[in-house]
C-alpha cells in the first residue's frame, strides 16, 4: 500500500483498565494512539481483549480506569459526550445486526433521518450513493433475509457510513462469512482505507492487515505485547509470542 500523509491524533486512550463482573480482565493499563486516516489492524488469540478495546471506544463497554479522547471529546460521564462521541464513531460487527423487517434503504437510512436531521429525500439520495460505493445498489428494495452474508454486511458498512463518522471500527467483520464472501467485504473496506478513512480493525485476515494497514497491533492478556508497520511485523517481529502466534497462523 502506497504510503500516505497521516494527520494528527483523533484517538487517544491512557492506561484504561476493564474487568468483567466475572473476575476476567480483559483490558490492562492499555494506551494507544492513532491518527487520522491511519489503519491500525489489531490481532490476538481469542480473548486477548481486542474486541473489549472497540467496545470501550464507542461506550459499550464502560471502562473502570484510565482515559478515552476521540477527536477532542472526552468519553466520560457527560451524556452529551458519548452521544457525540457515538455519531463520529461508525462500528461494524460480527453480526449484521440489519432490522429484519426494513428494506435496505429504510435500514440505512433510518439514523441520518432520526440523527442527523436528514429529509426523507435526503437520506435515501445518501443511500443510494452508499450502496453504489459497496456495490449492491440494486438491493435497496430487498429485505435482509433476501441478501446473502457478505451482502449484509456490505449494507451493514453502508449503514455505518451514512453518519460520516470520523473513525470506522471493524470487529471481526468477515468471521461469520463463507470463504468466497470473504473477498467482497475486504474489498469495500480496502477502498475505505484508500480513501483516507480512519480505520480500527480486529480481524484474523492477515493478507488485509499486510496490504492494507499501516500499523499492525498484536494483543495478549490485555496488553500490546508488540506493534509496528505491516512490513516490521510481518518479516521481522521481535518479541517470542508474536512470533509464535504468526507462525500458528500464517
Amino acid at each position: 500500500m502506497q504510503e500516505k500523509k497521516l494527520g494528527d491524533y483523533i484517538v487517544t486512550v491512557e492506561k484504561i483498565n476493564k474487568t468483567f463482573p466475572n473476575g476476567v480482565c480483559a483490558l490492562r493499563e492499555f494506551s494507544t494512539r492513532i491518527r487520522r486516516r491511519e489503519v491500525v489492524v489489531i490481532i490476538g488469540p481469542s480473548g486477548s481483549g481486542k474486541s473489549t478495546f472497540l467496545r470501550c471506544l464507542n461506550g459499550l463497554e464502560e471502562i473502570d480506569s484510565g482515559s478515552i479522547v476521540i477527536d477532542g471529546i472526552p468519553l466520560d460521564e457527560n451524556k452529551k459526550n458519548r452521544w457525540e462521541i457515538r455519531k463520529e464513531v461508525g462500528m461494524v460487527f460480527q453480526s449484521f445486526n440489519l432490522f429484519p423487517h426494513k428494506t435496505v434503504l429504510a435500514n440505512i437510512t433510518l439514523a441520518p433521518r432520526l440523527v442527523r436531521k436528514k429529509s426523507n429525500d435526503e437520506a435515501a439520495e445518501m443511500a443510494m450513493d452508499l450502496l453504489r460505493k459497496v456495490n449492491i445498489p440494486e438491493k435497496a428494495e430487498s429485505y435482509p433475509s433476501q441478501l446473502s452474508g457478505g451482502q449484509q454486511q456490505r449494507v451493514a458498512i453502508a449503514r455505518a457510513l451514512a453518519m460520516h463518522p470520523k473513525v470506522m471500527m471493524f470487529d471481526e467483520a468477515t468471521s461469520a462469512l463463507d470463504p468466497e464472501m470473504i473477498g467482497e467485504v475486504l474489498d469495500v473496506m480496502k477502498n475505505l482505507a484508500e480513501e483516507g478513512m480512519t480505520m480500527i480493525v480486529v480481524t484474523h485476515e492477515m493478507g488485509f492487515a499486510r496490504e492494507v494497514s499501516d500499523r499492525v497491533v498484536f494483543m495478549e492478556d490485555g496488553y500490546i505485547v508488540e506493534e509496528g508497520t505491516a512490513e516490521h511485523f510481518f518479516t521481522n517481529p521481535q518479541k517470542e509470542r508474536t512470533k509464535l502466534f504468526l507462525s500458528q497462523i500464517l
